[in-house]
């Protein structure tokens, strides 16, 4: 399939008002099924992937130097899963040199729940920057994120109900390896043996479903089973879905995860059951 790349606003005209996936490049395959998604939903309207590694995002600069970036192999996968145009813009064309390209008010879940915005302060003012001057340029009518960074994909629903009502946000399920790990670029920095003690992440959110009468045990049991494969959590929490404040029976939680592993910092999170049962049922 032929696609349309695209490197400044003016090659954009033709395809804005589809459907846009943000990403930060290096894609894999929980990026192509962002892209299908994307496709499915957008009909005869234009699907938009966009790689651009955004400097304003990151808490060190050595993580920034050091992400992978292979664009030919990007736009392959792109346009294996159905994009039909590539958005690729350089540093410059984002944040014009003397131009001023504000940094949205940030939503109470991008700096309440002491999760990522605890762990990487300065991310979501990156995000919510760059994602708002994307859509500035796009003007999509969806977008689709994944849902393995739980947060963001909150983050990101709420700034856009303030800046960007026309765009509906989209969450698409996380994609897996064979052994429970969601599929993440920093994947490509874990060996072997760190990649199998990975999969613990997804055997504790297991766990914590298994405890649904009780946030505490359940967080208390998902520990365990990070503990016991040598992982030690930044923070393993069962949390209101939308507010990511304490979960409340009637409404919807989720189980939320993150953990250092050699060179990488994994994050994942699943639908806790406790709460999903209305109070009083």
């Amino acid at each position: 399939m032929r696609i349309t790349v695209a490197r400044t606003p003016a090659d954009l005209e033709a395809f804005r008002g589809g459907v846009v996936v943000p990403t930060m490049g290096a894609l894999h395959a929980g990026h192509g099924a962002l892209i299908e998604h994307a496709s499915r939903l957008a009909g005869d309207s234009p699907v938009v992937a966009t790689i651009f590694v955004n400097p304003t995002q990151f808490n060190e600069s050595r993580d920034f130097d050091t992400y992978p970036r292979d664009l030919e192999h990007d736009l392959a996968l792109a346009a294996g899963a159905g994009a039909t145009c590539v958005f690729a813009p350089d540093v410059d064309t984002v944040y014009p040199a003397g131009r001023d390209v504000p940094v949205p008010d940030l939503p109470p879940v991008a700096t309440e729940p002491g999760l990522e915005d605890a762990h990487r302060p300065g991310h979501f003012q990156g995000v919510c920057q760059v994602v708002a001057r994307l859509f500035d340029l796009t003007s999509p009518t969806r977008a689709l994120f994944g849902e393995k960074d739980w947060q963001q994909l909150a983050v990101v629903r709420a700034m856009a109900r303030a800046t960007h009502p026309g765009t509906e946000i989209v969450g698409s399920p996380t994609v897996r390896e064979a052994g429970g790990l969601a599929m993440s670029s920093r994947n490509q920095r874990l060996g072997a043996a760190d990649r199998r003690r990975a999969s613990a992440i997804s055997a504790a959110l297991a766990e914590a479903s298994r405890w649904p009468s009780s946030t505490r045990d359940a967080e208390a049991n998902a520990r365990r089973v990070l503990l016991e494969n040598d992982l030690e959590a930044e923070y393993c929490v069962i949390r209101d879905a939308e507010t990511l404040l304490e979960a409340s029976p009637g409404r919807p939680a989720r189980a939320l995860i993150a953990a250092p592993l050699g060179d990488a910092r994994l994050i994942d999170n699943a639908p806790w059951p406790g709460f999903a049962i209305p109070a009083g049922a």
